[in-house]
């Protein structure tokens, strides 16, 4: 078993079974830590490790390349020859794949690429968890209970292919989120953080967040539906934006089928979205969010592809100072559209030039607005629009020239993320945020809050 233990050395002895014409080869090195409490009180911790190992086989044929792929957890020296022999049956039993083209080659290796795994584990809580332990202190002397989760991963990725390839990533990923209820369960407030390493988030401040918003739940306003002036938190943006975001395929935009497709044929690449200087980049480099720099991809579906596994990425705007200007491509769908070569990354980051915090936007409102904590359950209503509709969540306060007077009932809306960016009229200062309803797949986001002068509250809704 120790004779190819090692990650590397698994990618190594698997390229080394292959017998077909190309192979990809992708080891992860799984890692985790948590933490669970509720009610002022640690409830469980855990740690995980794991790997899991994905084979790519491709075979030519003369109507065209095909591919295999399989993926096993806890693999072994004794899995490997089982596990690439069915990648090439696989690749052999099916027919010409579509995404087709040639395996990348010519990109330098990692130099850390024989390294041990990186790993998470309890020490990552070092300094959050006696923070947390004073949290609960001021909360249970303040009247309010703490609910949360708090939760550290650590992925090695290790990419091998039979034209050379041999890349290592290490993705860190941490999130926080945290619940306030008062002792009735009348009230309740959310917050939430993306962390690279738990360094940067503040329990104490957290929990100041929280009273806050529960001392304004205090007074309760019945408000109908309609459309609002509203503030939507970085947290809401950046749900709103991802979604934007896995919508905006080139090769469906070519073919008609979204927001993004001009009508009579073709894209909106170039259109004006926003009249504010508003920029939607990904960078695998963006400090604190970063995130591999080359394609990693263990399937192909409508943003990926197997083959393009190993192709490195550089910052990409999908949207500059307003205007439309990249959708998300593979190799593939570029030489299908015409389009540049725009795989997705890992990160999304919103700039608007605006200076304020969501506080100090609060103080600039003049009249009446709504101020959202999140939005949660969102599902697309109408892809030719981008039509989405969901819930608002853990708290929607009004405001009244400048100042929070108290909390109101929640709201199912109708909104598109495009339609929005066209209609936003302040812009404040980028923050990274935590999305609430796609943190279990996208985490590493940096977004302003924004004023919608008429965000559609479609009906009233009675979750909380």
């Amino acid at each position: 078993m120790s004779r190819v233990s090692k990650p590397y050395e698994i990618v190594e002895r698997a390229l080394e079974l292959s017998t077909t014409d190309g192979l990809v080869v992708i080891a992860d090195e799984h890692s985790s830590a948590n933490l669970r409490w509720a009610g002022n009180a640690l409830t469980t911790n855990g740690l995980t490790r794991g790997r899991t190992l994905t084979v790519i086989a491709t075979v030519d044929g003369a109507k065209g390349t095909a591919s295999g792929v399989v993926s096993r957890s806890a693999v072994t020296a004794d899995d490997l020859e089982p596990l690439v022999r069915a990648a090439e049956a696989a690749a052999r039993g099916a027919g010409p794949a579509e995404d087709a083209q040639p395996l990348v080659s010519g990109v330098p290796s990692s130099p850390d690429f024989t390294d041990a795994p990186a790993e998470t584990g309890s020490e990552v809580f070092a300094d959050f968890a006696p923070a947390l332990g004073d949290a609960f202190s001021r909360a249970r002397a303040g009247g309010r209970e703490l609910y949360g989760f708090a939760n550290h991963e650590l992925n090695s990725t290790y990419l091998g292919t039979s034209t050379g390839l041999r890349l290592r990533h290490d993705q860190p990923t941490g999130t926080l989120e945290l619940n306030a209820k008062s002792p009735d369960r009348t009230r309740s407030a959310w917050a939430g953080r993306s962390t690279r390493d738990f360094k940067d988030v503040d329990p104490a401040a957290l929990d100041a967040e929280l009273a806050q918003r529960l001392r304004w739940a205090e007074r309760r306003i019945e408000l109908p539906a309609g459309r609002y002036e509203t503030l939507l938190p970085p947290t809401a943006v950046a749900d709103l934006l991802i979604y934007q975001l896995w919508s905006s395929t080139a090769r469906d935009a070519v073919e008609g089928r979204t927001v993004f497709s001009k009508p009579g044929g073709g894209t909106r690449l170039g259109e004006t979205l926003a009249p504010l200087p508003l920029t939607l980049r990904s960078d695998p480099h963006a400090p604190g969010l970063e995130s591999s720099p080359f394609v990693i991809a263990h399937s192909s579906g409508d943003s990926g592809s197997v083959f393009d596994n190993g192709l490195p990425l550089a910052p990409t705007d999908w949207v500059r100072e307003g205007k439309l200007e990249r959708l998300t491509t593979t190799r593939h769908t570029a030489g299908l559209t015409g389009l540049p070569v725009s795989p997705a990354i890992d990160n999304l980051v919103l700039d608007g030039g605006g200076e304020r915090s969501l506080e100090e936007m609060v103080a600039a409102t003049t009249g009446r607005a709504l101020l959202l904590t999140c939005l949660w359950y969102i599902r697309e209503v109408d892809p030719a629009t981008l039509l989405l509709t969901g819930l608002t969540r853990d708290g929607v306060y009004l405001v009244e020239d400048g100042e929070v007077v108290g909390e109101v009932n929640n709201f199912r809306f109708n909104e598109s993320p495009v339609d929005l960016l066209s209609r936003a009229s302040e812009a404040g200062r980028t923050e990274k945020t935590l999305p609430r309803e796609w943190g279990d797949w996208f985490t590493r986001a940096a977004m302003p809050a924004l004023r919608i002068p008429d965000f559609n509250m479609s009906s009233v809704s009675q979750g909380v």
